[in-house]
């Protein structure tokens, strides 16, 4: 159990890409990872585009960042209704201004763009959002996965197993 003792926040809201939230969830358990379900609400069922639900474990407001080691935030159309939360933002903040793994894929993007820590980072994303990213002053690449110290960004679902390696080995390495 490669990530036993590390805790992970995966943020959620409906209209997640499915497979991009369950299938990083998943990994990160078989290996051993506590992986809290965050949504604006506790206890609440959100539904992904696909019609896959998924209840949350706690709330925004219910988390202290600090006593995580990492954060994912999934694609879909998710991202557009979690960066308008200043909770969320803070917490993307706080995983960025201590080096700690931030994990997005797709649409993810949008959440980091908000957040407002793109600048200079190398990323990719859905191709859909590119400018969203230069824009934010990102280095855009059209590759599976792109690690730029403790960001880890993936484009779309085909690309998960090389995400989620990538990932991994970040969180490994992580404090």
């Amino acid at each position: 159990m490669r990530l036993a003792g590390k805790k992970i926040i995966q943020l959620v809201s409906n209209d997640f890409e499915d497979l991009e939230l369950w299938y990083p969830v998943h990994r990160l358990r078989e290996e051993g990872a506590i992986v809290d379900i965050v949504g604006e609400k506790a206890d609440e069922k959100y539904i992904g585009k696909y019609g896959v639900p998924i209840v949350s474990d706690k709330a925004f407001d219910d988390i202290t960042p600090s006593e995580y080691d990492a954060i994912l935030v999934p694609g879909g159309w998710s991202p557009d209704l979690l960066r308008r939360f200043d909770s969320v933002l803070t917490m993307v903040r706080h995983f960025d201004e201590m080096k700690q793994p931030i994990g997005q894929i797709c649409h993810a993007g949008w959440v980091l763009i908000s957040a407002g820590v793109l600048n200079g980072v190398n990323v990719t994303s859905t191709p859909g959002i590119k400018d969203d990213m230069t824009n934010a002053g990102a280095t855009w690449h059209d590759e599976a996965v792109v690690v730029d110290g403790h960001i880890i960004s993936s484009r779309r679902p085909p690309d998960l197993p090389d995400y989620m390696r990538e990932f991994i080995k970040v969180l490994e390495g992580s404090k």
